[in-house]
């Protein structure tokens, strides 16, 4: 039975947001404030190297002299970086226990959310990494994926075991110096996931991130960073969720993804984050830099699904540098009471013959706002560059607003 327009309008307007319970559980936080000793704190505390150390300070100047922008289609009180506490970890956490020693608050939290991190009883052919505040709490299938040469661990256990890659990666596809949320992201990151797939190998099941923001005052600054060596394929997905509360909170995340020659990535995001509550009051700023690159022959998907955070201000992208790239968006964002989406996608063709298509969905409730950004940019030396782009909007309601920014840049006639 298809699912009709009334029906969408009524549950936009009655259904309760299901996870925005609180986790009442001992914590290890950071004051308040940011200054370049919360950024060596930071890395103190996750045992970092000294080039680790040195690239997030680099950042953190960087970050100091910028202004956060303010062209984007949303409104909102800007935050107050000084009344954030920028590491938060539950002290139950310790990803290296055995199930039957994980603290039960920890346990009975992934059971309300759905997740398992129990192999036996897990989903089969999905490997989870769960990132509860600043931290990774627990990784499925590790030495399953590793019989593979896969790596799929935490970032900041990666800075450790790998730092070859790390170093050769990080940073080259979003650079410290892309925008204020990117900077300050590269500043205080503090975990998220790392996945590696090398040469000709297809990854056997599905990689998928859980983030959940728990503690009140603390925000949520995770980095993620797939690399697909040459040949290779991976489909990643991530989600989120945040308890209701009063205050706003911020999430300002990155992700790079390396497609190198002949590889393909997928990567969906399913956003439910804490949206507030239906006068406004509450919810989640999710302003999040996402960015591949696709070398010759490669392939990168994103599938986007925007229904939670009060601003979403977001633009999953891709670099079609090398000749035969192929750059894939698929989004839907709906909005709903006073939620506002500025989100889109940027298609970069460098290369020869490349391709794209972007295909977005919007759909506006209640008394939000919901606007489309793409830009389509085609270099001087990209021949044969092709692109298709649609864009539909729906209106419930006479308060409500869609808008769309669409942006072309052809500079090559073929």
């Amino acid at each position: 039975m298809a699912y009709t327009e009334e029906e969408l309008k009524k549950e936009l307007e009655t259904k309760e947001y299901e996870y925005g319970f609180y986790t009442d559980m001992e914590s290890d936080t950071f004051p308040k404030g940011l200054n370049e000793d919360i950024v060596l704190a930071i890395s103190k505390k996750k045992n970092e190297p000294q080039w680790m150390t040195d690239w997030r300070l680099e950042a953190f100047r960087i970050w100091e002299k910028m202004e956060e922008p303010e062209w984007a289609n949303v409104r909102y009180e800007k935050p107050d970086f000084q009344t954030i506490s920028y590491y938060s970890a539950p002290k139950a956490a310790d990803p290296n226990k055995s199930l039957d020693d994980v603290d039960p608050d920890l346990l009975e939290m992934y059971r309300k959310l759905g997740i398992s991190i129990d192999e036996q009883k897990k989903l089969q052919n999905v490997a989870v990494d769960v990132v509860v505040d600043s931290v990774s709490v627990a990784t499925t299938f590790k030495k399953t994926l590793a019989e593979k040469g896969i790596i799929f661990m935490p970032i900041s256990e990666a800075i450790q075991e790998h730092p070859e890659l790390v170093k050769k990666y990080m940073g080259t596809v979003v650079p410290k110096t892309d925008n204020f949320y990117a900077a300050l992201n590269s500043a205080v990151f503090t975990d998220g996931s790392f996945c590696y797939i090398p040469k000709g190998v297809k990854c056997p099941m599905e990689l998928s991130t859980y983030f959940r923001i728990n503690e009140g005052g603390t925000g949520q600054f995770e980095r993620t960073l797939v690399i697909a060596d040459k040949g290779s394929y991976v489909s990643y997905l991530e989600g989120c969720t945040a308890p209701s509360r009063d205050e706003n909170q911020l999430h300002a995340a990155v992700v790079e993804l390396i497609a190198l020659d002949d590889a393909e990535i997928k990567y969906s995001t399913v956003q439910n984050w804490y949206p507030g509550n239906s006068e406004g009051k509450g919810g989640v700023y999710n302003f999040v830099t996402k960015r591949g690159i696709c070398h010759k022959n490669s392939k990168i998907s994103w599938t986007q699904v925007e229904t939670g955070s009060a601003v979403t201000w977001k633009y999953p992208s891709c670099i079609l540098k090398g000749d035969n790239s192929i750059g894939e968006f698929y989004s839907i964002a709906v909005t709903n009471n006073y939620q506002q989406a500025d989100t889109g996608t940027k298609m970069v063709h460098l290369g020869k013959n490349t391709r794209s298509t972007i295909i977005s969905k919007g759909i506006s409730a209640g008394k939000s706002q919901n606007s489309y950004r793409g830009l389509v940019q085609v270099n001087s030396r990209s021949k044969n560059a092709r692109n298709f782009s649609q864009c539909d909007s729906l209106l419930m309601g006479n308060e409500c607003g869609a808008h769309t920014f669409p942006y072309i840049e052809a500079k090559n006639k073929t």
